[in-house]
């Protein structure tokens, strides 16, 4: 069995036709390159209107609960042998998730799907039922009630949730899904989390540890994204957003301070230990992502600082009301108002390194990429010439009359 379910190749040339289509549309490429670029990277996955994907997609789930309901019916046939409900129900769970991958194979081989909606309840259904599988044994070896609390303080929890990543992680690495990888970050910080909790000053120390894990976790990714692999560039992509919105909402002053009377069991959240420090990082995680964007011109941090930087506000607003919140609102909008109308202006022509030209301005109209990556493959494929021997550098004059050569 392959490790990567899907076709790998099919999934680069799907990637090289969407960036031609997408270029055409902003005239950097013609109608007959992108007809050529179509045709040198044939892409034959079945890929259907989101609407159909979507009807696909529940009717996959009505479909696969109806014969998990025939399953549980056949399994609960053996109660007469003397086995309890949860062994039975286990029993049926793991069918239900091996069928569930069984059919998944099926269909990725022989109807060339690649996220068409079916593959996608599959892998969801079939994930879910070996979930559900996993946590029913626990029930039935662990004594006590399955409670978060109660696992918590016996020290349980992050042990039970270790095996259920490790079954999230393998998915990840045979069908590269973004839902899949979002689940496999949200336990990871789970684990995380309850690990620290069963520790004394766990509960202090909170913020502090997820934060550093969000911080390991994006420059994991950071790394692995340095590696020429499409089929993981979604999933990769997924997780380094999650990653430094997890970074900032651990550190977020609301977030702490809510999660702490939550902890506590207080009815009313109270000031916190250390609450200059959290403010800090209220108000400097967004300004750091944005100075990240604008240094970088990278979109991710951009588009993650602003909606930081406006939970940030609404952060200090929630417990800090100075102005009425239609006036506050006013003001506000005003003042971005301003600030965007300075950058349009300030960005056009492009200043240090970036523009406010949109990307399909006719002032790169010029542009033609075939021409440009022609030329970039023809300057580095000139190769330079080893020096060995030299012609030149000598002088003769009158036959050698001189004797210098």
């Amino acid at each position: 069995m392959k490790a990567k379910a899907y076709n790998e190749q099919r999934i680069f040339n799907g990637l090289v036709q969407q960036a031609a289509r997408r270029w055409n549309k902003l005239n950097l490429l013609s109608a007959e390159q992108v007809k050529s670029i179509t045709l040198a990277y044939p892409d034959d996955h079945y890929a259907p209107h989101l609407l159909t994907k979507i009807a696909l997609f529940i009717l996959t789930c009505i479909g696969t609960f109806g014969a998990a309901l025939f399953v549980f019916l056949m399994v609960g046939s053996f109660s007469q042998y003397g086995l309890q409900e949860e062994q039975l129900f286990i029993a049926g769970s793991v069918l239900c998730g091996l069928g569930a991958f069984f059919f998944l194979g099926v269909v990725i081989a022989n109807d060339r799907l690649y996220r068409s909606g079916p593959d996608n309840a599959l892998l969801y259904l079939g994930l879910s039922f070996l979930v559900a599988a996993l946590w029913l044994l626990y029930s039935l070896v662990l004594p006590g009630p399955m409670q978060a609390e109660g696992l918590i303080a016996r020290g349980l929890l992050w042990q039970l949730l270790l095996p259920v990543w490790l079954v999230l992680l393998a998915a990840v690495l045979r069908y590269a899904d973004p839902v899949v990888a979002t689940a496999s970050l949200a336990t990871y910080l789970a684990i995380v989390a309850t690990f620290t909790l069963q520790f004394t000053l766990g509960k202090a120390l909170l913020p502090f540890v997820l934060m550093l894990a969000a911080g390991g976790s994006y420059y994991t990714v950071k790394h692995l994204s340095r590696r020429p692999d499409a089929y993981y560039h979604t999933s990769l992509l997924t997780t380094k957003v999650l990653s430094i919105a997890c970074f900032y909402l651990a550190g977020n002053y609301l977030i702490v301070r809510e999660g702490n009377a939550l902890l506590h069991n207080l009815p009313v959240s109270t000031q916190i230990s250390f609450a200059p420090l959290f403010y800090f990082f209220t108000a400097a995680i967004p300004l750091l992502y944005l100075y990240t964007a604008l240094r970088r011109a990278d979109r991710i941090f951009l588009h993650t600082g602003l909606l930081t930087l406006a939970f940030s506000l609404y952060t200090i607003r929630f417990y800090r009301q100075v102005l009425p919140l239609e006036v506050a609102l006013t003001l506000g909008g005003a003042a971005l108002i301003l600030v965007a109308g300075w950058a349009l202006r300030y960005l056009r022509p492009a200043r240090h390194g970036l523009t406010s030209e949109p990307a399909n301005s006719p002032a790169f109209a010029h542009l033609n990429l075939e021409a440009l990556v022609t030329s970039h493959l023809t300057e580095h494929s000139l190769k330079v010439p080893e020096r060995g021997f030299q012609f030149g550098g000598g002088s003769s004059g009158g036959g050698g009359a001189v004797g210098e050569y």
